[in-house]
């Protein structure tokens, strides 16, 4: 947790990936583990405890972010969420599974950096998405 700690600012309860696994120019790939340590368990899904598909997509982008940091991309810049598109959920994540997070890296430049990603939750597609970052400061 130290080394994706150092890459993005997100903090628990609102840091959603564990480990990069690989980061190179043209694919990143993380991992998450939900557990019940993270409070939403309890709010969102009565009878159930499964993970929010907006908390899968803002774990894409982290996974994306902290893969561009571990680069040395961006050096200090801080970059946000500026567009999201063409998501789609195709399961549902339950507590206690891993999520591994393929983003690929469409276009990076100074100002901006595009990505695509795709979940994965035992070998199966759970979730994609396409969005830009615009850089904050």
């Amino acid at each position: 947790m130290n080394e994706i700690e150092s890459l993005i600012p997100h903090r628990f309860p609102f840091l959603f990936v564990d480990e990069i696994l690989s980061a190179e120019k043209d694919e990143i790939v993380g991992i998450k583990t939900f557990d019940d340590s993270f409070s939403f368990f309890q709010e969102g899904f009565s009878k159930q405890k499964i993970v929010s598909n907006v908390i899968l997509v803002e774990s894409m982008g982290q996974c994306g972010g902290a893969g561009i940091k571990k680069l040395g991309i961006g050096g200090d810049a801080l970059y946000g969420f500026a567009v999201i598109q063409n998501v789609q959920f195709f399961s549902n994540v339950e507590f206690g599974q891993t999520v591994k997070m393929v983003i690929k890296n469409l276009k990076i430049s100074n100002k901006a950096i595009k990505q695509s990603g795709t979940a994965f939750c035992n070998d199966k597609v759970v979730a994609e998405a396409t969005w830009m970052c615009a850089r904050l400061s």
